[in-house]
């Protein structure tokens, strides 16, 4: 059974930075696309960015220079470092892990607060 657990959310100021963790259990972590999504109040979830087993990468536009996801897979661990943080950042953040990069074979985790005051 999957289980992913993230850590990491918090308040923080305008401009500042959060490390966001997710740590996977009960899986083969090199078959799965690990990603973060998020979902703010009244919103739609959506991508933030994802890493596929090699090690690429994809941003959504709103955190493309602000954002970097990255992955251990000794650990079984993705990461989402966030910097230069806006307010608009605020959302609930969401693990997820794509058995073998698709999105119908997704798994979530419970999700972690990100607040970003002005």
């Amino acid at each position: 059974q999957v289980q992913l657990v993230e850590s990491g959310g918090g308040l923080v100021q305008a401009g500042g930075s959060l490390r966001l963790s997710c740590a996977a259990s009960g899986i083969v972590f090199s078959s799965y696309l690990m990603g973060w999504h998020r979902q703010a109040p009244g919103k739609q979830r959506e991508l933030v960015a994802d890493i596929t087993s090699g090690g690429i990468t994809n941003y959504a536009d709103s955190v493309k220079g602000r954002f970097t996801i990255s992955r251990d897979n000794a650990k079984k661990t993705v990461y989402l470092q966030m910097n230069s943080l806006k307010p608009e950042d605020t959302a609930v953040y969401y693990c997820n892990a794509d058995f073998g990069g698709l999105p119908g074979r997704r798994s979530w985790g419970q999700g972690t607060q990100v607040t970003v005051s002005s």
